[in-house]
């Protein structure tokens, strides 16, 4: 037997064996951001096929920005934001089932719910949708139930995790489990179950609707953060941390049994938190670590040793957070199986990079596109909370169409939901500044405004002598007096009428000068911004008419 034969029979075939990343050229990355520099262990970017939202630095409070997937290029220095947080914005992920609607977590103890405008935003947005209270501590991770609509589920620094039911704004369950800080939560593919790591080392897989502790034991023997993530409904669970001498590590555990893990391998030596991404379509799981520049990517498979490795992406340039879009999102004719949004540790700027299965054909590749979650809740909060579990509903992508959804405004909450009762009494007790005073001269009706007095002995005595003649006489020439002294005043006040109208005037017509340029601005953005999509769009357009046309010559060439 020779050598090659002996080197052939040691690989292992797979189809995702020469994955490779590409990332986007330059005009096709996101410049001029001022990305977050928080030491939160945080993504700071999230994505969808319609947006993109990443964390930005301010000087104080905490703001987001949010842009339209294909406005890449060169930021505008005063872009509008989302800046209704009153500390750093620590987390954010948008709503699987509804691609306008983005949830933040906050240093300020809340969880707010924002709607993005299709189209992008034309100012700054301090109107939430939800504000939901709870936590008594900062909150630093949130993430959203896979197949259950309006369940939001988030870990504070309080050591509290709250199942939250968005659409009525209200707490579903308090999990009380954890004796230190939470480092990651999440869920599995049904939303059954939920696994997080802490602060005391241990891995606890939770039934979240009642707050039980199924299975918990210690994962990783480091003092650093450790990341968790279910391997999809293969009972398995994938963990990340450091060992007791600070080499980085992965494990793979059952989530029945976290006594000892199925395995455990050192990866290197660097001392940046590492984040798992599994994709649940392809079975493979990615590993980026924060202040790295590599990508390394490995295969699930269901027997020992349970994971194998493919390959590294490397760049020279450092990683302050990663970002990825669903598989609806992904490019199905350039056989894209997954795709990050990179933060630059650097520079201020949020590159793509696509994960490219290469492939000859241009046909749609069965074998690399299984069907996907749709943006569509397989169960209601209600059907969710009484105890219904359900896998996520599936879709084809052999259409080769970007999935978006396209739904109205669902969550109108009230006053008393959206603000605390302190807000609410301060508006109602302040409401009269916002309401201009205007004065009333019309003349005063005596019989009306004035309460009848009862009549007694001593009024009729009075009003029998005012009738007197002297007195007559006396109220004849204090009229004539008074008639003279009128018209010389009114042409003296005719005058100072007219100045006080045209002072009255003057603020009125500066405000109103003021808010007519602020629209003719938002305007002229709102045009400028068309006009950039529909160039791109003609071409676009031309571009496909002329592969038509070279994709005709040749069939009749062949035809020939």
């Amino acid at each position: 037997m020779t050598n090659s034969q002996l080197w052939f029979r040691g690989v292992r075939s797979s189809k995702f064996r020469h994955v490779y990343g590409l990332p986007a050229k330059r005009e096709g990355c996101y410049e001029n951001i001022k990305i977050t520099k928080n030491a939160h262990d945080g993504h700071y970017c999230a994505v969808n096929p319609k947006f993109v939202a990443v964390v930005t630095e301010v000087a104080g409070g905490g703001t987001f920005l949010v842009l339209p997937l294909h406005n890449t290029g060169r930021l505008d220095f005063n872009s509008s934001r989302v800046t209704g947080h009153r500390g750093p914005v620590l987390d954010i992920k948008w709503n699987p089932f509804n691609d306008n609607i983005i949830a933040s977590c906050s240093d300020d103890c809340t969880v707010k719910l924002w709607y993005i405008p299709d189209g992008g935003l034309a100012t700054h947005l301090t109107d939430w949708l939800i504000d939901l209270h709870g936590h008594k501590r900062r909150v630093g991770y949130i993430e959203w139930h896979p197949s259950a609509e309006n369940i939001l589920i988030s870990a504070g620094f309080d050591h509290l995790m709250i199942v939250w039911d968005v659409g009525h704004g209200q707490a579903v369950n308090v999990i009380d489990c954890h004796p230190d800080v939470i480092y990651s939560l999440s869920f599995n593919r049904d939303g059954s179950l939920v696994t997080t790591t802490c602060k005391d080392k241990k891995l606890r897989v939770i039934e979240p609707r009642r707050g039980i502790v199924l299975s918990e034991g210690i994962c990783h023997a480091g003092t650093k953060a450790c990341k968790a993530v279910f391997l999809g409904n293969t009972g398995r669970i994938l963990t990340t941390g450091f060992s007791r001498h600070s080499d980085r590590q992965y494990a793979v555990w059952s989530q029945s049994d976290l006594s000892e893990p199925l395995v455990m391998e050192s990866i290197d030596s660097s001392s940046g938190v590492l984040f798992p991404y599994y994709d649940h379509d392809t079975r493979i799981v990615y590993l980026a670590g924060k202040g790295d520049g590599n990508i390394r990517y490995y295969e699930v498979v269901d027997q020992a040793p349970w994971l194998h490795y493919l390959n590294q992406f490397l760049s020279g340039s450092p990683q302050r957070g990663l970002g990825f879009i669903p598989k609806r999102g992904c490019d199905v004719s350039q056989c894209e199986i997954f795709r990050f949004y990179k933060l630059h540790a650097t520079k201020g700027m949020c590159e793509p990079i696509s994960m490219i299965v290469p492939r000859k054909s241009d046909q749609f590749q069965d074998d690399l596109y299984p069907d996907t979650a749709a943006p569509s809740p397989a169960l209601t909060a209600q059907e969710w909370i009484s105890g219904k579990n359900c896998n996520p509903i599936l879709m084809s992508m052999k259409t080769g169409v970007m999935v978006r959804t396209h739904k109205p405004k669902v969550y109108q909450p009230s006053e008393n939901m959206s603000l605390p009762t302190a807000h609410v009494n301060n508006s109602k007790k302040f409401a009269f500044l916002s309401q201009e005073t205007v004065p009333d001269y019309r003349p005063v009706d005596v019989s009306t405004t004035i309460d009848v007095q009862p009549v007694t002995e001593k009024s009729q005595k009075t009003s029998s002598n005012q009738s007197t003649k002297f007195l007559q006489i006396q109220q004849m020439w204090a009229s004539q007096q008074t008639n003279i002294l009128s018209s010389e005043c009114n042409k003296g006040s005719s005058f100072s009428n007219e100045r006080e109208e045209l002072q009255e005037d003057s603020p009125k017509t500066e405000y109103q000068l003021q808010r007519a340029y602020s629209r003719q601005c938002e305007e002229l953005k709102l045009l400028r911004r068309q006009l950039t999509n529909r160039e791109r769009r003609i071409l676009e357009l031309e571009e496909q008419v002329i592969k038509l046309q070279q994709q005709l010559k040749e069939a009749k060439r062949q035809h020939k």
